[in-house]
């Protein structure tokens, strides 16, 4: 579940402060947050993530009410109840994709759990990339690089799935299939859209349009 109320945000006190609509997503829904560039998109997909903190407001997202949440807490709620695909991949470039799939567990956990290794071959399998699994991140064309993205963001079964414009520079072919994939992928937990891109307006029935007023 996803749900904001009165949310607003100030980068810095001389700054303008942004209002964000309040809305709501269910356990397991899909929602579109559409907007143009400077409506507050990826500050908006940072509050949700607990990356900001809004400066008033309720933010809930599955069990946690990220603005009374702590550092520590967020940190640990990310790491296995939040999968986030950003816009830019983040890729360590001297790792292959496999071991950049594996960097999140070690960062976590302190080792790689004994199963991991399959669990990541079966994923990159599913999303036409396991051929590539050894590969350098600098060597794969940019759907391949999102689709290592979703892999990475979808390993450890995460309860919600934020994607930051995950059809970005992709043809009507491959936008089409990144978003199958992402619907195939995350089909029991929320999937929230941060985009720009009008080709998916119409894709999910819960849309909500980003203007955020600056008072």
């Amino acid at each position: 579940m996803v749900s904001i109320e009165g949310v607003k945000f100030q980068y810095d006190a001389a700054g303008p402060v942004l209002s964000f609509p309040d809305f709501s997503c269910a356990q397991g829904d899909r929602m579109l947050l559409l907007g143009n560039s400077g409506a507050g998109k990826t500050t908006l997909l940072h509050l949700l993530c607990g990356l900001l903190t809004p400066t008033s407001g309720a933010l809930t997202v599955g069990s946690k009410s990220l603005h009374t949440s702590t550092d520590r807490e967020l940190d640990r709620w990310r790491g296995t109840e939040v999968g986030v695909i950003f816009q830019q991949s983040h890729f360590v470039q001297s790792l292959t994709v496999r071991e950049n799939l594996a960097l999140p567990h070690q960062l976590t956990t302190g080792r790689v759990p004994t199963d991991l290794e399959s669990k990541m071959d079966d994923m990159l399998d599913r999303l036409g990339i396991g051929h590539r699994a050894g590969a350098r991140p600098q060597e794969l064309s940019v759907g391949e690089q999102q689709r290592a993205s979703i892999a990475r963001a979808l390993l450890h079964k995460p309860k919600v799935v934020f994607a930051d414009e995950p059809t970005s520079a992709l043809d009507d072919e491959s936008a089409a299939a990144v978003m199958d994939i992402l619907d195939r992928e995350a089909a029991d937990a929320t999937l929230v859209v941060v985009t720009h891109d009008q080709r998916l307006k119409d894709r999910y029935a819960s849309c909500v349009t980003l203007n955020p007023q600056r008072p």
